[in-house]
């Protein structure tokens, strides 16, 4: 259905920002214009997308002068903004309210972003939504490392998990050998990365964490939508094959299968809903087979890099964001999603060959074979006629080989 007169507009020039492009313009058959500091492979050379660097858009006042420059170049238009990482995000919610004379800007309140962009307040919601997560303990600047450090005052062994509270915080001040998250051994190798992350000017609480043992395909991803009024619309669960092993990209998904879990997406949803949140949200979970739970490790308040697959999978993000805010339709009951697709950025080789769970590899294998699977990047229409962007996904694909020869394992 072509709406001509939607214009996605959108922060950053990542993954994120391909997948929110493409679902708009599978959905409405519309180009997506996108403002960023630099442009990425992912949308380079591509059709859909529009894409124009301006310098210091991470500052907020040449962000909104931005976005106000391209709405009066396109008034009369429905634009939508979009930030496609949490720094883009964040800036969004905290000056959308200097857009929304001109914008839809889909995002909860800065209030709640306040609240639920640090982990260790979300942690203290899980507590009071028995929402279960991994054994934490909290550090800060002045914290005691040497007492708090030992397994007692732990209460956890190690190895242990090491990771930043306020993430769109800690990457403002970058160092060498900078991480995403971290594991430490020992008690010397966790207060050598602390001080390292507190060195770098972080001011931020650190999170220390159990490590919940298993691979990749241990981990879950949850998408939810949350309409203009905190009602859960849409609720889409992906068990995860494998992620990306780089410094800075641990973590990130590159393969998912979708699959239905009711009891655990409707924890999810009674708590979003208890909140009053409104777009979208993504929970990263954990399996822990040591008790046959699953464990709560972040709220991300935007769409996560990987949200191709929750288009893949039936529900187009561009259209449920259309439908509610555009059209102001009754979107009716939560619908949780229960089509099972494979879903990859990275190519199939590498899942089957670095996915640990066998079982996995052979679904994933069959969901192939019967032609559902989705890979995020390949989009036919991107592709016909432009060898630029063909040249570029054949290197894409065969560099994430190297990649994971390099670092699968080496954390």
């Amino acid at each position: 259905m072509e709406r001509q007169n939607i214009i996605p507009v959108l922060l950053g020039a990542d993954l994120n920002c391909y997948n929110v492009a493409r679902a708009f313009h599978e959905e409405y058959g519309v180009k997506s214009y996108a403002f960023g500091r630099y442009s990425i492979g992912a949308s380079n050379y591509t059709r859909i997308i529009k894409f124009t660097i301006v310098e210091k858009l991470e500052e907020p006042e040449v962000m909104v002068a931005t976005l106000r420059e391209f709405a009066e170049k396109h008034n009369g238009a429905t634009l939508i903004a979009f930030g496609c990482t949490d720094e883009y995000a964040s800036m969004l919610i905290h000056y959308g309210d200097q857009l929304r004379d001109k914008y839809i800007v889909p995002y909860i309140g800065a209030e709640l972003f306040e609240r639920l962009a640090y982990k260790a307040n979300f942690y203290e919601d899980c507590d009071k939504h028995e929402i279960l997560y991994p054994n934490t303990k909290i550090v800060t600047p002045d914290s005691d490392f040497e007492a708090i450090l030992d397994e007692e005052a732990l209460g956890f062994s190690y190895p242990i998990i090491i990771k930043p509270s306020a993430s769109a915080v800690y990457w403002h001040y970058p160092f060498d050998g900078m991480k995403k998250v971290y594991t430490a051994a020992s008690k010397g190798e966790a207060e050598i990365i602390i001080r390292r992350i507190y060195a770098s000017g972080y001011p931020e609480k650190i999170i220390l964490q159990d490590m919940i043992p298993g691979d990749d395909s241990r981990m879950r991803v949850l998408t939810a939508y949350s309409d203009q009024h905190g009602k859960v619309k849409m609720m889409c669960l992906g068990h995860v094959l494998l992620e990306e092993h780089t410094p800075k990209g641990l973590g990130n998904h590159c393969a998912i299968i979708t699959e239905l879990d009711r009891p655990l997406m409707e924890k999810f949803k009674a708590y979003l809903e208890d909140i009053g949140f409104v777009g979208y949200s993504n929970f990263d979970i954990k399996y822990d087979e040591r008790d046959g739970s699953f464990r709560a490790f972040e709220i991300n308040l935007r769409l996560g890099r990987s949200n191709n697959y929750v288009t893949s999978a039936g529900c187009n993000v561009a259209k449920y964001i259309v439908d509610d805010y555009v059209d102001n339709k009754e979107l009716g009951d939560t619908y949780y999603c229960d089509t099972e697709v494979l879903w990859h950025s990275v190519p199939k080789g590498v899942v089957y060959q670095y996915c640990r769970d066998r079982d996995e590899v052979s679904r994933a294998k069959s969901l192939a074979k019967a032609g559902k699977a989705h890979p995020s990047l390949w989009y036919g229409y991107d592709l016909v006629l432009n060898p630029r962007r063909l040249f570029f996904l054949i290197m894409h694909g065969r560099n994430h080989y190297g990649k994971f020869k390099k670092y699968y394992g080496k954390e």
